[in-house]
């Protein structure tokens, strides 16, 4: 009987170490991606709809085979607009979940909290929403935009007369470094334009901040000077009372208008956008463009969000930072098939050139040297049903200035990352 036991013990024994090895192979099968955005907190309304497309462009990866022969495996975290939670989440995708790749954070705050950890651990962030210049590193691909590829073009067309011929701005944000440093090489910008200090109004209000009424009265007050145009870096749902204010002081873009660098589509919804119409939001993409792979784009997001019950499917949007993600994600892949692994220093020579056709309309490149997308600008005007149609635009992508030439000593900041990793 104890010979018995002990047969049968290694026999259990043996199925359990061959479950192990088919369940370590099968794991192996996967090359898993992080998807790292706020999916509850003051963010969430910008960041959950970048988590469902990435979703999507995986799902539409791995229905044509995956990459190097093996299906993408999204490992998705949540650091609830927690800034220093998102370093924490970040290692854990690294060192636990092995992610080969992570897509994600929105404010620069929250990048700024990973970049140690991506260095450090030597791995792979692609970061899709426009920010604020000022930095590189040979561990995030940065495939929204610089300021001179929207902050820039954006305050030069309020200059104009298209634009309203403004000679006076009210820099409006949400207090980090994102809204800050933008609004510091705005300033400077607009100095080298002959615009004097008391022409320009700074203000920044904590995230989630919801009275806009007094800062909206003061808006009025400055415009009384002089042409005025407001320059909105203010982030996520705060954005919705500020909007709604806008509509109950009886502000128009006729006599003020509004430039937002973190409203789109998304932020817009649910909103009545009637007193808003004419308002502007400077992007690299609109949902509204028309093109067949937008068509594709916008219909394929439709389509996915009905299959899989998101939130108020019948009204999704795409929108800027979406598409970033997207030609992210594809971008990627690519380079891993051309370098043939998922290893971190081969993938990052195999981005350098890499191109996709984007639902932008244009070819998009990936910077030889500066880990930036080349992209095109545009300005649209907020239309009633809470879409935007393009007023202005480049007629080719712009390649992105990292280190902005308004800011003193940048002229001599390296055009491409350098390595700290250890």
């Amino acid at each position: 009987m104890k010979r018995r036991s002990l047969i049968k013990a290694f026999a259990l024994s043996a199925t359990v170490v061959s479950l192990g090895f088919a369940w370590s192979a099968q794991a192996a099968d996967t090359i898993k991606v992080g998807i790292m955005h706020s999916l509850s907190g003051t963010m969430a309304i910008s960041e959950t709809p970048l988590k469902d497309v990435a979703l999507m462009t995986i799902d539409e990866i791995n229905a044509k085979g995956g990459v190097l022969g093996k299906k993408l495996e999204p490992v998705v975290v949540d650091p609830a607009s927690n800034w220093p939670l998102f370093a924490e989440k970040a290692r854990q995708l690294l060192t636990q979940d092995k992610a080969a790749v992570v897509f994600g954070c929105w404010t620069s705050v929250s990048r700024k909290s990973v970049l140690p950890v991506f260095e450090e651990l030597n791995g792979l962030l692609f970061y899709p929403v426009q920010y604020e210049g000022e930095e590189m590193s040979p561990n995030v691909f940065y495939t929204g935009a610089a300021p001179n590829q929207q902050a820039i073009p954006a305050v030069e067309y309020l200059m104009s007369e298209d634009g309203g011929s403004a000679k006076r701005f009210f820099l409006l944000g949400t207090d980090y470094v994102y809204p800050r440093t933008t609004n510091k090489i705005l300033r400077a910008f607009l100095h080298s334009k002959g615009v004097a200090d008391k022409d320009i109004e700074e203000v920044y209000t904590p995230f989630g901040y919801s009275d806009y009424q007094t800062i909206v009265s003061n808006i009025k007050k400055f415009a009384a000077g002089g042409k005025t145009a407001v320059v909105s870096t203010i982030n996520g749902d705060s954005n919705v009372p500020f909007y709604k204010e806008l509509a109950n002081q009886g502000i128009k873009a006729t006599e003020i208008p509004v430039v937002a660098f973190s409203v789109g589509e998304e932020e817009l919804r649910g909103i009545d956008t009637k007193p808003l119409v004419g308002q502007l939001a400077a992007w690299n993409y609109f949902e509204s463009i028309d093109n067949p792979t937008n068509a594709k784009f916008v219909a394929d997001y439709r389509a996915y969000a009905k299959a899989h019950n998101l939130p108020n499917a019948a009204t999704v949007v795409t929108n800027d930072p979406m598409e970033a993600t997207y030609v992210g994600i594809h971008m990627w892949a690519q380079a891993v098939e051309k370098a043939g692994t998922t290893d971190v220093d081969k993938v990052r020579a195999a981005m350098a050139g890499q191109t996709f056709k984007a639902p932008d309309g244009f070819t998009l490149t990936m910077d030889q040297t500066n880990h930036h997308l080349h992209k095109p600008v545009m300005i649209g005007e907020v239309e009633e049903n809470g879409q935007f149609s393009v007023v202005w635009q480049t007629d080719k992508p712009v390649r992105a200035q990292p280190w902005s030439p308004y800011i003193a000593g940048n002229d001599k900041k390296p055009d491409h990352p350098v390595k700290t990793a250890q």
